[in-house]
């Protein structure tokens, strides 16, 4: 009977954190763009759930220097090419990604902007 006292508050708090854990993997994260490799930039990211899926917005006060190539990725304290979004839509301004479904954002603390043309780092915002 013992044993049953302690299993019952142990199972309810074991499943109390799961379901904390979740959560919290599931709320929106931010971060400030700040300039690589002698570029400028600026401004606000957030990755959050819309609905069923994840999206990156970009903030109205994003900027960006200039770039040939610039393309979107994630990393983990550092660049992670598999995880390439696509071309930034624009330089300035605020725009919406979807994050296709092989991307687990929980995963990652950074949003990369990198120039494919000469493989160098233009932005990254650390994800709080």
């Amino acid at each position: 009977m013992g044993a049953m006292r302690v299993a019952k508050p142990l199972a309810a708090a074991l499943a109390a954190l799961t379901i904390a854990a979740a959560a919290h993997a599931q709320q929106a994260r931010m971060g400030t763009f700040e300039g690589k490799s002698g570029h400028e930039a600026s401004g606000g990211v957030t990755v959050e759930r819309a609905g069923e899926r994840w999206v990156m917005r970009f903030a109205e006060d994003f900027r960006l220097d200039r770039a040939p190539d610039p393309r979107i990725a994630f990393g983990n304290d550092g660049y992670d090419a598999s995880t390439t979004l696509g071309r930034l839509k624009s330089l300035k301004g605020a725009t919406r990604y979807r994050l296709p479904g092989r991307i687990d954002p929980a995963r990652y603390n950074e949003v990369w902007l990198w120039c494919k043309k000469f493989e160098v780092p233009l932005a990254v915002a650390k994800l709080k």
